[in-house]
């Protein structure tokens, strides 16, 4: 047999249907014709609906790691934020409560400055004003150091008040502060007079462990003296001007056994807390000075030296 008779092909192993690019003109047209009739009327509607119900189970299955994933993201996102949040508002708190307590000590500040300066209208003298820089360190003494010196007009025995009364008297000063020895060291006395009997006296520091505060010393049993009354400053010793507040009788004890009885005073002024204070010129510094006394006449002599109008009358 002549080799150009045989066929070469591969014979069929299976059993082949139509051809591969009428299959895909049969598949297209079809596909497009269940689009348009998917369009025009609704035909796939029904078995879409089917299809996804019956594969609404695989689906929530399989999105079920998925949210799991994103709810525990946002949880610590919102921790996190939640978190950042709170420490915001914390220090948000922590600076209101700063210039809360900023404004209340501003507010304090300025109505003792307002007292302050009623202080000064009454007094009538030249005021200097000083702060508080700091309590001595002597335990035995009550004493505080004011900003205030010999460079700011500052002299020794100038009073010192505040914003309620007497405070107290400059007993050493320095070029740039000075030592104010308060009205309730043992050391210090000023004489008062009782606003309600005008019965005058004199109050000396009493400093206690209970309480510091002052005394009414040598006060007769018959003297009217009653708890509350107000002592005021008498001026008598040229240092203190009249009528400054002083202390508020506290106790009156009266012994039957004793001509005087103890009397007790509570300080007005802020001893223990002042922070703004007025420097007083003493009241001698202010009064104008006595005037001159007149020359004592000489009397004249006669020729014999005897005063005229002594006749013959030898010396």
């Amino acid at each position: 047999m002549p080799l150009g008779t045989l066929d070469r092909t591969p014979p069929p192993f299976f059993k082949q249907g139509p051809s591969a690019l009428s299959k895909l003109l049969v598949f297209s047209a079809l596909a497009l014709f269940l689009m348009v009739a998917d369009v025009r009327f609704q035909v796939t509607g029904p078995l879409r609906s089917a299809m996804a119900t019956a594969i609404y189970p695989l689906q929530w299955l399989v999105m079920q790691p998925i949210q799991a994933g994103a709810a525990a993201g946002s949880y610590l996102t919102s921790l996190h934020a939640s978190q950042r949040t709170e420490r915001e508002a914390l220090q948000r708190l922590a600076v209101q409560a700063e210039r809360s307590l900023q404004v209340e000590q501003l507010e304090k500040e300025n109505r003792l400055l307002r007292e302050l300066l009623t202080m000064r209208e009454r007094s009538q003298l030249p005021a200097t004003g000083a702060q508080v820089l700091y309590d001595t360190a002597d335990p035995y003494s009550r004493k505080v150091v004011i900003d205030r010196g010999q460079t700011h007009g500052v002299v020794a025995g100038s009073p010192v008040i505040d914003e309620s009364g007497v405070l107290g008297q400059v007993t050493r000063v320095y070029p740039l502060v000075s030592e104010v020895t308060l009205l309730i060291d043992r050391d210090q006395a000023i004489p008062v007079v009782n606003v309600r009997t005008g019965i005058r006296s004199v109050a000396f520091g009493q400093p206690s462990a209970s309480g510091d505060g002052l005394e009414l010393r040598y006060t007769l049993a018959s003297a009217d003296i009653e708890e509350g009354d107000l002592l005021t400053t008498s001026g008598v010793d040229g240092v203190y001007p009249p009528g400054l507040p002083v202390a508020r009788v506290l106790k009156v004890e009266r012994r039957a056994q004793s001509a005087f009885n103890r009397v007790e005073c509570e300080p007005l002024a802020r001893v223990q807390g002042a922070m703004h204070v007025l420097v007083l010129s003493p009241v001698g510094l202010s009064q104008p000075p006595p005037p001159p006394a007149a020359p004592e006449e000489r009397p004249r002599l006669g020729r014999r030296g005897n005063v005229p109008g002594s006749q013959g009358v030898t010396p």
